[in-house]
């Protein structure tokens, strides 16, 4: 492993060694490390996460390196760079026809993927399920047992390279058509109703006590969250700016595997 990174990290500052063999064999071990889970471009250790760097750099080098080519799947036709997953049932994944994931992307035995996309470098973990029209990012992180509703969004990220990706940890519920972008970290077991966006600048207010309190880029473990807004003041007078509002946490009593609208049904919220 530090032979590869060597060889990536070479090539990243002299991009004329991408002209030769041992480089793009790099690189290509790189991506099929990836692909079979036994690197990710971030892991946790401890209590926190590590963003392996050169991973990364792997990931957007593999890009120049490979050739156009026209891939074809009974009518579809398609005209890209990148070879698509293959050997679903060996690798004991679900795939419902429309969905697709790039070669480099991992998913763990006992994933489902409904009509939606994974990206190159992303990581899904076992027992995930990602419904119809969810997108899963370049690089992002999903742990086990997590639901991706439909039409969800979770952003890649590839550069700048110290950014870390998107990290969604097990057992959390993300609600219908949530963004979650820019590195935004979900704790365990969290629950996001439907439409909540969150970016790094998004404020994330828990409302749960007397005094509110305010974060940016993480919601805590088993926190019951909900779209909500805040005024804040311009030029041109007093408007109402987007956050997300932690209204709770999840009960113990609640089922891990409970329907969305059961655990905020809790706290009496429709969505």
């Amino acid at each position: 492993m530090n032979e590869l990174q060597s060889l990536i990290e070479q090539a990243w500052e002299n991009r004329a060694l991408l002209q030769e063999t041992k480089t793009t064999d790099a690189i290509r071990a790189v991506i099929e490390l990836l692909d079979s889970g036994k690197l990710r471009v971030a892991e946790p250790v401890g209590e926190g996460w590590q963003v392996n760097e050169w991973v990364k750099k792997a990931v957007v080098l593999y890009f120049p390196i490979q050739k156009m080519e026209t891939l074809e799947g009974g009518i579809f036709e398609y005209n890209d760079k990148m070879l698509l997953k293959r050997d679903y049932a060996e690798k004991g994944v679900r795939v419902v026809p429309g969905a697709s994931a790039r070669y480099g992307a991992f998913l763990a035995s006992g994933v489902i993927m409904m009509p939606s996309y994974v990206n190159i470098g992303a990581y899904v973990d076992s027992g995930t399920m990602v419904d119809t029209w969810a997108t899963v990012g370049s690089c992002a992180q999903i742990g086990k047992d997590v639901h991706l509703s439909g039409g969800v969004g979770i952003g890649g990220v590839l550069e700048p390279l110290q950014a870390a990706p998107v990290i969604i940890e097990d057992g959390a519920f993300i609600g219908s058509r949530c963004i979650i972008v820019e590195g935004v970290h979900v704790g365990k077991e969290a629950v996001l109703g439907a439409n909540v966006c969150l970016t790094a600048s998004t404020k994330i207010i828990d409302v749960t006590g007397e005094t509110p309190v305010e974060r940016k880029g993480f919601v805590p473990a088993r926190s019951v969250v909900i779209p909500g807004s805040y005024t804040k003041k311009f030029a041109a007078g007093d408007y109402q700016v987007p956050c997300a509002l932690i209204i709770g946490t999840r009960k113990p009593s609640t089922d891990l595997k409970t329907s969305l609208n059961n655990a905020l049904r809790e706290y009496d919220v429709a969505v």
